[in-house]
Formats: structure tokens, sequence, C-alpha cells
């Protein structure tokens, strides 16, 4: 299995060194033709970009926010596993088609919030959208597990991939346009730095929570982390600076 894996991503680095090119011929926006315009602040060295970030109030609560619904995804496909042969013992094969079914719709879920965010441009709208729809589907998943039928766990665990990988995209998203003229690779390398950090916190107290008072409590917990998160993307401003340079004149 390994082998094949191996195999894959080696063709894919490939194909990539091949094919992938730096960048387009022309900027494909107004915004990116601005960036690429000389400006001192622009082109700065990395760590002033990384101190105008972590001085951008909006891009801080983002990162607070973002890293805590990646956080709370990474604690329960983590013990995915463990929670469910809780409620349902013997089920080792669902629990594995659970986690398959939860990346499945966590696909299906990043392309449906991209092409949502791609019509309307409505940034912080649809990120706050998912983000509570991704908190009540933490609730309906906290409460069903033990419902005895493991159809529904599916359901539920597929609701919840939908949303909490759909908010991947969503997230970078809005990060470029409250970052702007920062690299974006840059604010999404803090997105997924962040993620990261709260991912391990997260999944340690996650455990810890789940093997002293049940998993409920736990789930709970996660819930009520989901919660927090989306007050604190509430109170984000939304200040769209790439769609400022996109459209100058709207």
């Amino acid at each position: 299995m390994f082998y094949i894996v191996a195999g894959f991503t080696s063709l894919l680095v490939i194909l990539v060194l091949v094919f992938f090119k730096a960048a387009p011929p022309t900027p494909p926006s107004a915004a990116q033709e601005a960036t690429q315009t000389p400006n001192p602040l622009q082109s700065s060295p990395f760590i002033h970009s990384i101190k105008r970030l972590l001085l951008n109030r909006n891009y801080v609560l983002l990162l607070i926010s973002y890293g805590m619904n990646v956080g709370v995804f990474y604690a329960i496909s983590t013990l995915l596993n463990q929670i469910v042969l809780t409620h349902y013992p013997g089920h080792e094969v669902d629990a594995g088609r659970i986690g398959v079914c939860i990346v499945f719709a966590g696909m299906m879920g990043s392309v449906a919030c991209g092409i949502v965010l791609d019509k309307t441009h409505r940034f912080k709208e649809t990120t706050l959208a998912v983000y509570i729809f991704t908190m009540i589907g933490m609730w309906i998943y906290t409460f069903t597990l033990s419902i005895g039928h493991i159809s529904v766990v599916y359901i539920t665990s597929a609701l919840l991939g939908f949303f909490m990988t759909g908010y991947l995209p969503v997230g970078f998203e809005f990060a470029a346009e409250l970052t702007y003229p920062e690299p974006e690779g840059t604010s999404t390398g803090l997105l997924n730095a962040a993620a990261q950090v709260f991912g391990i916190a997260f999944t340690m107290a996650y455990s810890e929570i789940l093997n002293s008072s049940g998993d409920i409590v736990a789930n709970v917990t996660m819930a009520v982390m989901l919660l927090v998160g989306s007050v604190v993307t509430a109170i984000i401003r939304s200040d769209l600076r790439r769609q400022a340079a996109q459209n100058p004149n709207a």
C-alpha cells in the first residue's frame, strides 16, 4: 500500500516539475497586476510581512477562529475510531468507512463553498455561515452517536465533514482579502500553522476528556469551541482589500 502511495505521489511531483509554471504570462486580475508593481512595502523581507500580518486585527481574529475550527476537525478525525467503537463494538470496518465519508463529503463541501464564494463574493457572510453550520453539525453529531443506528453516524459525520472541510478554502480566501497585498502564501501558511497548533492542543484535550468523562462531555467541549469560534468570526470586520483593488471604482 505504501509503495503504491509513494509511486503515485512521485508521479505527481514529476508532473508538477514538468508542467507547472511559476506564474501565468499575464496577471489574472487587476489586484494581481497591482502586486507586481514595484512597491517597497510589498517587496519587503518576509519577517516584515509576518509582523504586518500579526498587527492586522481582522487577520489575527481569523487566525484564531480558523485554528479552532480545523483543530476540532483534527481532534474528531484522530479519535473517530475510538468514539465509534465505544457505541458500536465490533464495527471497525464501519469506523473506517465513516472516515472515508467525512473525506468525500469534505471534498464536495470544498467545491460547493468555493462556488458560492465565487458567485457571491460575500466573504465574511460565507465564512460565518459555514462556521455556524459546522457548529450545528457538531451538536447533531454529539447527541446522535448513541442513538443505536450506525447509519445515523454515517449521515451526521458526513454533514460534519461537508462543512468542516468546506471551511478550509473559504478561510484561505477570506485571509487573502483581509491581508492584501501581503503574499497569499504567507497568510495561508500562518493559517495552517495555527491549525496545527490548535489541532495538537484540541486532540490532547479531547482525548483526556474522552477518557475521563466520556464522549458526550468531550464532544460538547468541542461544540463549545466552535461556538466561540463563530463569535470570533462574527466580530471580524469585512475589510475586503483585494476586492477593492480589483474594482477601484466600485
